[in-house]
């Protein structure tokens, strides 16, 4: 039996929240004691490092949302670090266009939850969508975000990697939570036994199980949903901006949309398919026979009952994994480009889609 250590502070997960929390963590506290644990062997291995690496401006939610006050200000802050610690950014804006009379009346309510969250945001007609960008299209006017950018996220995270390290922070990587208790003692997969003063739960796709074994969060459970983006096989971005749809604002996704990377490239995507355990990127991979049945079990449920439109938006969602569907989707948005071009897959990303148990919800 392995001898306990303690630690002030323990961070499970080396995302981008988990290794953002340990950094703000070691700033204000620089004499703690600090342990990152992260099951995988690099760090932003799942979401962090499969997302689309948008730094999204705050204007989707509602005023009294978390994600309004948080978004907003993570945009600034974003941008502030990666400007002094030299993280390249793509600082393109985006466009919000709609396609019919419906979609753009949501435009003025996107308009007032952004002015209500301090994000700067403009109604324009559609000839200052072609200022911005020639081969846009819209009804009638879209709305302009400057402050939305992209940024690849895996360098960010490496930053944030190399700072934790160089400032005394233990990252432990291939060492993830067997056990946690809800008095933060801790047994990793590698043996070791931590104490930790305080706990921050940055686990991902399985915060959830982390929060229940300490006696947190029963009454939710995270559902995962796959995204996935076509690209081309070569072709630089013929876009100067996103370009994204209106959203269905009964539901968390942003339909398919043009994401420009800071590589300089341009994909279209991405789906929001329910996947069938946490990690289930492709065929068999990551197997978990019981997450099969837990997750299972709740996407059969709410699909069987419609809860929130589950199974309209789910079969809709599988309509995507047709290239051609992805494309016709992506075609409503622009014109003058050869979206039969857009032909391979990119690699799978899993969203990590809270829910709430009790009314089948889920939580935005």
């Amino acid at each position: 039996m392995s001898s306990t250590i303690t630690a002030d502070f323990v961070v499970i997960g080396a995302g981008i929240m988990g290794l953002a929390m340990a950094r703000e963590l070691r700033w204000a506290y620089p004499k703690s004691s600090i342990i990152v644990l992260e099951k995988e062997s690099q760090v932003a291995a799942h979401a962090s490092g499969r997302n689309s690496g948008v730094i999204h401006a705050g204007f989707y939610y509602s005023p009294d949302s978390l994600k309004a006050k948080l978004t907003r200000k993570g945009n600034l802050l974003l941008h502030e670090f990666c400007d002094v610690f030299d993280v390249p950014v793509l600082r393109c804006g985006k466009l919000v266009v709609a396609r019919n009379e419906a979609e753009d009346l949501v435009l003025d309510t996107l308009f007032t939850r952004g002015q209500a969250n301090g994000v700067p945001v403009e109604l324009i007609d559609s000839e200052q969508v072609k200022e911005i960008e020639p081969r846009a299209k819209t009804f009638r006017r879209a709305l302009w975000s400057p402050s939305t950018s992209s940024v690849d996220p895996v360098a960010v995270c490496q930053c944030l990697l190399d700072q934790l390290k160089s400032s005394g922070v233990q990252v432990r990587l291939s060492e993830g939570v067997q056990v946690i208790s809800r008095t933060g003692e801790i047994e990793t997969t590698k043996g070791s036994r931590i104490s930790a003063g305080f706990v921050y739960n940055c686990a991902g796709l399985y915060a959830d199980r982390m929060a229940q074994q300490m006696g947190f969060g029963d009454k939710y459970q995270i559902l995962p949903f796959k995204g996935i983006y076509l690209k081309p096989a070569e072709m630089a971005s013929p876009l100067k901006t996103h370009v994204y749809p209106v959203p269905n604002l009964k539901n968390p996704f942003l339909g398919v949309h043009f994401t420009l990377t800071v590589q300089g490239e341009v994909k279209i995507g991405p789906t929001a398919i329910p996947a069938f355990w946490r990690e289930n990127y492709q065929g068999f991979d990551n197997f978990n026979i019981s997450e099969l049945g837990q997750v299972g079990r709740l996407e059969a449920t709410m699909f069987l009952k419609n809860t929130g439109g589950f199974r309209t938006l789910a079969l809709s969602e599988m309509k995507k994994y047709r290239m051609e569907y992805l494309q016709d989707l992506a075609g409503e948005l622009v014109s003058g480009i050869d979206l039969k071009k857009f032909s391979q897959w990119t690699r799978p990303g899993i969203r990590a889609q809270l829910v709430e148990k009790k009314t089948l919800s889920l939580v935005q």
